[in-house]
């Protein structure tokens, strides 16, 4: 008797003691999570799905992001962070009380506004939203409507966006005709673009894109030619028929999209009231999910549709190919950039934006005040720029050649003047007036480096 109830005793503290230790949920089926990245509003959230082994949720806190593709939302497996598998009550727990983990884009995220069709009288809205924001952006201009506002033009310039071509008048059936008839109009505007800024755009934009309108050809002669040939990734739909509402150029704006990089395509031609609209509801949506927004360059690898046609006939000889492709090409080779650090303040000029003149090294004035941490207010009734850099205030005349600090009496430089709607000034005399005289430049590398006392 004694025996067996030894027996019954040992039994009955076994099963207490396994009852214990065995993990809560465990005799319910297993289930680990997988997390769904949600691309719009950039957190992880979960999904229960049935077998394989858990993750320790308690591990979740600490653990690092998940990195996010900006696109649709895919289901992404979570490795184990731990061996021991998660009871299925307990997690759901945990997730009602976690906060949103927030993704970790795999590289940054940049966004691309860029307007065709401009300038026009909705322009200047378009760059006083853009200056709201503190944003850059891309204008593909044309040249008829360059002709027709260049001091629009100037302040695209100034304001340090991106001017690129658009073609001269945007006329669909010359244009993809022949070659040749495209080419001329791209350098007719070229050239309306640099007397206005002093400047040769190398961004190229096909009216309509390159779909169904390029061969191979226009592709390669181009390359060759020195140019960048952008299409987009984000249709913003608001030159698919007259009065496209805001509402639909938002929606068509914020689409999702493969890869980190957006280059949205917009207007700024005469009729896109609705555009101008919209813009800033387009700029709040790309600022809440994390995008930078910068401009174009021809650093950047361009978006470019597939080729869908066929050669065209009438294509150029090698001889007219060689007198205008090939040595077109030498106007956008880069040489050594500038590299300017005045007490921390950095900035940097690629080949073609200074230059060289009498010794002197010259530099669009607004741009250096800029990217040195200053500003310039142009006063157009006196015809002179206002500048406020290194914690002093001076005053240029480009017309008159002169510069003006304070009180003291204006002094003649030489080399202070206009290119089109641009004022280029010596950097030497930046930095002097701003209490960082030049102290010595340095060839290294593909540099010009500039020292300041």
């Amino acid at each position: 008797m004694n025996k067996m109830f030894l027996v019954l005793a040992r039994t009955v503290g076994l099963i207490l003691i396994l009852a214990l230790l065995w993990p809560e949920g465990m005799l319910d089926a297993v289930q680990p999570d997988r997390y769904l990245i949600d691309s719009q509003n950039r957190h992880v959230t979960s999904k229960t799905v049935v077998g394989g082994s858990g993750a320790d949720v308690s591990t979740l806190k600490s653990a690092k992001p998940v990195a996010a593709k900006p696109v649709a939302a895919t289901p992404v497996t979570v490795k184990p962070l731990a061996a021991r598998p998660v009871p299925a009550k307990s997690a759901a727990a945990a997730n009602k009380s976690a906060k949103p983990v927030q993704a970790k884009p795999v590289t940054a995220k940049t966004v691309y506004l860029t307007f065709d069709d401009g300038p026009s009288g909705l322009t200047g809205e378009v760059l006083d939203i853009l200056n709201t924001y503190k944003i850059k952006g891309t204008f593909f201009v044309l040249g008829q409507q360059a002709e027709r506002r260049p001091e629009i033009i100037g302040r695209i310039h100034e304001e340090g966006h991106a001017i690129g071509n658009h073609t001269y008048d945007h006329n669909y059936t010359e244009l993809y005709h022949k070659f040749t008839a495209f080419w001329n109009q791209i350098k007719q505007t070229e050239e309306i673009i640099r007397l206005i800024t002093g400047e040769r755009p190398q961004l190229v934009r096909a009216p309509g894109g390159t779909a169904g309108k390029f061969d191979a050809a226009y592709f390669d002669l181009l390359e060759q030619g020195g140019y960048k040939v952008f299409d987009w990734n984000v249709d913003s739909g608001d030159s698919k028929r007259k009065g496209v509402p805001a509402d639909e150029i938002v929606k068509m704006s914020t689409a999702p999209h493969q890869g980190n990089e957006a280059v949205v395509l917009l207007h700024d031609g005469a009729g896109h009231e609705e555009t101008v609209k919209a813009l800033p509801r387009i700029i709040k949506y790309y600022q809440k999910v994390g995008y930078r927004f910068d401009i174009l360059t021809p650093e950047i690898k361009p978006v470019q549709f597939k080729v869908q046609i066929e050669p065209k006939k009438g294509q150029p000889g090698s001889v007219w190919i060689a007198e205008h492709v090939t040595v077109n090409a030498a106007l956008f080779r880069q040489g050594n950039h500038l590299e300017v650090d005045m007490n921390g303040l950095a900035a940097i000029f690629r080949s073609g934006e200074y230059r060289m003149e009498n010794g002197k090294l010259l530099v669009p004035l607004r741009s250096a005040v800029e990217r040195l941490g200053g500003r310039v207010n142009w006063d157009a009734s006196n015809r002179t720029a206002k500048v406020w850099l290194g914690g002093r205030s001076w005053t240029a005349d480009p017309f008159m050649g002169t510069i003006q600090s304070g009180k003291s009496q204006a002094r003649q430089v030489p080399e202070i003047g206009m290119t089109g709607h641009t004022t280029w000034i010596p950097l030497r005399e930046v930095l002097q007036l701003s209490g960082h005289p030049l102290k010595a430049i340095v060839s290294k590398g593909n540099a010009y480096k500039i020292q300041t006392l």
